[in-house]
């Protein structure tokens, strides 16, 4: 009898154990998915705006824009958990909001897509050059090159290549740290003392981009099946995680270059660091491809082939005008990117979040946010002088 209640007990621990092991686990994984969907290539811009800005303006929009999307991501996750069924943005304004909404919500994605392609190629082909030249001279003929070698992995799908991502925000992670703790003695304070207002809203649109990732929270609730409970979380910690990252950087870069600082960062640290910025936008130019190719082929019904098409065709015809015609460059567009497309989308969860309250819910979501109504119509004005500037 002993024995018998011992061995009942041991396999309830072990039960226990498990169970607890495998909600960790699932967490992890649940951060992790946000977290490697916001850190992409987008954080190499920032150090340039800030420095044209100021450290102090950029550290503040910073802080600001990081707890905006870090509400904003909450909001899309209790959204997802008010609805049986799972879906991307254009699908939850599509019910919450009416159908005519999903097709203007579905061209801000797309727009926010082909940017970054287009920023990415501008930055390759930068690092590129770079990289074998010593200059940018060669830009426009690196990025070619570098289209065609990932046009030609995507044409089959790139799925097999989403497990490259975890390695891309791991390797962000230890090179930003390595710097930090190597550069930590040489860094000029002089150089993140300087302000100017004047360029109070140039730092917006960039430092916006690198924070978007409210596509990963409907992919997060997949990985929490049965543990929805760790959705908030998960959330929390996923959305902080990218500030600390980009402060250091940023913090690290300005105090060594100050103004001098590349629209790449990276490259102002020489080619061994370029290579970093290299691997990070490859990885996130094979995601973002695959996505948009996904996009077209079930919103669509494109057929393979003309998903692949228009996904990569339409990307290099742009940056071919843009470097023939030196009519922007990488900070731009993502600038344009994030405060066109990330303005119009964070527009979107807003409202859509102040419909839903007034909606009877499919289910009961394991977290509510009471959310003033005076702070969604302060984030909504943010965002749409945030997408008036980029026209100015």
């Amino acid at each position: 009898m002993f024995l018998n209640k011992n061995k009942l007990m041991f396999k309830k621990v072990l039960k226990l154990v498990c169970k607890r092991g495998n909600m960790k686990r699932k967490l992890f994984q649940a951060i992790s998915t946000l977290t490697g969907t916001v850190i992409g290539a987008g954080f190499l811009g920032i150090p340039y705006v800030v420095a044209r800005s100021g450290f102090l303006i950029g550290l503040g929009w910073m802080i600001l824009i990081s707890v905006m999307m870090l509400f904003i991501n909450l909001m899309i996750g209790e959204i997802a958990l008010s609805t049986k069924t799972i879906h991307q943005i254009p699908g939850y304004a599509s019910k919450y909001l009416g159908r005519k909404t999903k097709i203007f919500i579905f061209i801000a994605a797309v727009f926010g897509l082909y940017a970054a392609l287009i920023a990415y190629l501008l930055g390759e082909g930068e690092s590129i050059s770079f990289l074998f030249s010593g200059t940018i001279n060669y830009a426009l003929l690196s990025g070619i090159v570098f289209w065609l070698v990932v046009a030609m992995i995507s044409f089959g799908g790139i799925k097999r290549f989403k497990k490259i991502e975890p390695l891309a925000v791991l390797a962000v992670f230890l090179v930003v740290i390595v710097l930090g703790v190597v550069s930590w003695n040489k860094i000029d304070v002089s150089n993140l003392a300087y302000n100017n207002p004047g360029y109070l809203f140039l730092p917006f649109g960039v430092i916006l981009f690198a924070f978007l990732g409210t596509s990963a929270i409907p992919e997060m609730r997949r990985v929490l099946e049965k543990n929805e409970k760790l959705m908030k979380k998960a959330i929390i910690i996923g959305s902080l995680v990218p500030l600390f990252v980009y402060l250091l950087f940023t913090v690290v870069v300005l105090g060594l270059f100050g103004s001098e600082v590349s629209e790449i960062a990276t490259i102002s640290f020489g080619k061994t660091v370029t290579l970093l910025g290299m691997f990070t936008m490859f990885t996130a130019f094979l995601a973002l491809n695959l996505a948009l190719q996904d996009t077209f082929r079930f919103d669509f019904d494109f057929s393979q082939k003309k998903a692949w098409f228009f996904a990569c065709f339409f990307p290099l015809i742009i940056f071919i005008l843009i470097k023939i015609y030196n009519l922007a460059g990488f900070v731009k567009i993502l600038s344009l990117g994030g405060a066109i497309s990330g303005g119009l989308l964070g527009i979107a969860i807003l409202l859509i979040h102040e419909n839903v309250k007034n909606k009877k819910l499919e289910r009961k979501p394991e977290f509510r946010l009471r959310f003033p109504l005076l702070i969604k119509i302060f984030f909504i004005i943010l965002f749409l002088v945030g997408i008036v500037y980029e026209f100015l």
